[in-house]
Order: C-alpha cells, then structure tokens, then sequence
C-alpha cells in the first residue's frame, strides 16, 4: 500500500512569468509545509490566457521550468505546473512540467480548446503522446483541462496503471462550465479508474472568450466520488490517495 499526500494550489496566473512564479512557488511551499508530497499547480501558470503566448514561451530549460525546479528539489516533494514553450512551427506548446527527486516529465496537451467560441489551436501546437511517471510507489498520469472531455486519453491513462491522474487547468466560464467541470472530472476518474487531482485557476471574471478559471479543484476517487473541493477562490486543497483503493476497484470493477 502508498498513501502519498497531494495538493492542488488554486492561484490565478497574471501576464508576468516572474510574478507568476514567485507567486507559484510560494504557494508550492505553503502547501509542501502542510504535508504535501505532490502538488499540482494550474494550467498556464506561467502566463494567463490572453497573453501572446509566444513572447512569454521559454524552453524547458528557461528561467520559469528552472524556478519550479529549484523549490521542488529544495522541498523534496514533486510539483506538476503548466506553462508555455516554443513549438517549431512558430505556435508554443502547451505544457505541463512535472519535477522533483527522480521526476523529469513533460507532456503537451494533446486536445486543443477549439470550443465555446476559442481558438487554442490558432496559437498552440498539439502534443501527441501520453505521459506517465513513476513516484513513491505510484504511477502518475498527466493531462490537461479541455483533455477532459475525452474518454478514451483516461482509459488509456488507466490501462497503462496510473493510480493517480493529475489534471491543471484553466477552464472557461460561462453557462453551465461548473456543471461540466464537476461532471467530466468525476467521469474522467471513473475512466481511469484512478484518483483524479484537477487544478483549475481560480474564479476570474470572463474575459472576451479566453478560459481564465472557475476554482472548484477537487480530487475525486476511483469509482467517480468527490473526496474534496475548493470553491472559486484562490486557496490551497489538501487530499490523500492511496493504491490499495485503485486496486481493489480494478479487481472489483474490471472494466479496463
């Protein structure tokens, strides 16, 4: 059996990648003080929605990934953040960067927000592979916010034995996106059959058709129960998850 304590840190990201780290690592240090062994930070952490992402976008070795290093390796916990990096056909990639002892993982989104009137693809190249990596006992699966609505990347997610799918975000307001988020992520988790830990920005009033946050990060279980949430304000959730759970639902409930 692992336990492994995890927390999503709910901030909202500003334009500025050096002041969106300062405040990202701040939060990864309050939470890491509380317990934290793995905390997820949102989608474009780095820089907000509405941005020229492509002046903001920096290599992974540039001074934001280098920032979220330095604090996970200076903790000795694992931080999963989502920022922006050149793509090589002049867009960047949308990305979530996971680091820490033994950790060096990345993933790029794979399904764009070409939806409810956005065009992410217009700016952001598509990944194209899944990602997993080991941690502590556990196997962690990455995916990111508008990922959600595809069941199949979760299944999948499951079937390769992630315990634990981590999932940054900055979901759109709008009619009935609290719904859906509450909805999809439940859902998603059951797919998986895996614990869900969903990061969303904080609550930003709508801007145009930019996704810039509801809140309500949760982490939900193996069979689809919400096992805590935050509201639309910025705040840290705190949250335990354990294998022995995941297994016991993959034998009871054998459906991947």
């Amino acid at each position: 059996m692992t336990v492994l304590h995890v927390a999503a840190a709910q901030l909202t990201a500003g334009p500025d990648p050096v002041a969106n780290l300062a405040t990202a690592t701040d939060a990864v240090r309050r939470a890491a003080a509380a317990g934290a062994e793995l905390v997820a930070l949102p989608e474009a952490t780095s820089a907000c929605f509405g941005t020229d992402l492509a002046t903001v976008a920096e290599p992974l070795d540039g001074p934001f990934a280098t920032g979220l290093r330095k604090v996970a390796a200076d903790l000795g916990i694992v931080v999963v953040a989502g920022l922006f990096e050149p793509a090589t056909d002049g867009r960047v990639h949308n990305t979530l960067l996971a680091t820490g002892p033994g950790v060096e993982a990345t993933y790029r989104k794979i399904h764009l927000y070409d939806a409810f009137g956005s065009r992410e693809s217009d700016t952001v190249a598509p990944g194209n592979s899944l990602v997993s990596f080991g941690y502590r006992g556990l196997t962690v699966g990455l995916a990111t916010c508008y990922d959600l609505r595809f069941a199949g990347q979760f299944t999948e997610l499951g079937r390769l034995g992630a315990d634990l799918v981590v999932v940054p975000a900055s979901w759109g307001a709008g009619p009935g996106k609290e719904e859906q988020w509450d909805l999809l992520t439940r859902a998603r988790a059951a797919d998986a059959q895996a614990y869900l830990l969903a990061c969303d920005q904080a609550y930003v009033p709508p801007t145009g058709t930019d996704p810039l946050g509801i809140g309500r990060s949760s982490l939900t279980g193996p069979l689809g129960q919400t096992h805590a949430r935050l509201d639309g304000a910025a705040g840290i959730l705190h949250a335990t998850v354990d294998t022995d759970v995941v297994a016991s639902v993959r034998a009871r409930v054998p459906v991947l």
